[in-house]
């Protein structure tokens, strides 16, 4: 269901969605963006869930300011929260259960993390560096 549905999203010319591939049993898909030019969302497809993940940025410098900002947007998404992943870098990561896997639940995430991206992109930047 998962490549069927980015597949229709990259054929779309009004979604962001404008490239998918199966990379070591992943699906990556890359969404264009205003504030950077793409962000790559993988999806992991597990017996009872879907995990999406899109690197951010960089742990940096300063990371008492940037887990504060992180853990403060944490207040204000829905399916998607700020997390380290295994090199400390700043991801947003969702999971969505099989059972509840369609559509709109994948297209209400897939625009949580384009906003979230969108809005937070360049305040996280700014507390990478000071």
């Amino acid at each position: 269901m998962i490549r069927v549905l980015v597949e229709r999203w990259v054929d779309d010319p009004d979604s962001p969605v404008v490239y998918t591939e199966q990379v070591d049993g992943r699906r990556a898909v890359r969404m264009s963006q205003q504030i950077r030019d793409f962000t790559t969302v993988w999806f992991d497809v597990g017996e009872r869930s879907v995990r999406l993940e899109a690197y951010v940025v960089p742990a940096g410098e300063r990371p008492v300011e940037l887990m504060r900002q992180c853990l403060v947007r944490n207040r204000n998404t829905w399916r998607t929260r700020y997390c380290l992943d295994e090199q400390n870098g700043i991801v947003l990561r969702a999971r969505v259960a099989l059972e509840n896997l369609d559509e709109d639940e994948m297209s209400f995430v897939m625009a949580e993390i384009y906003e979230q991206i969108e809005v937070g992109f360049r305040p996280l930047l700014r507390a990478l560096t000071g």
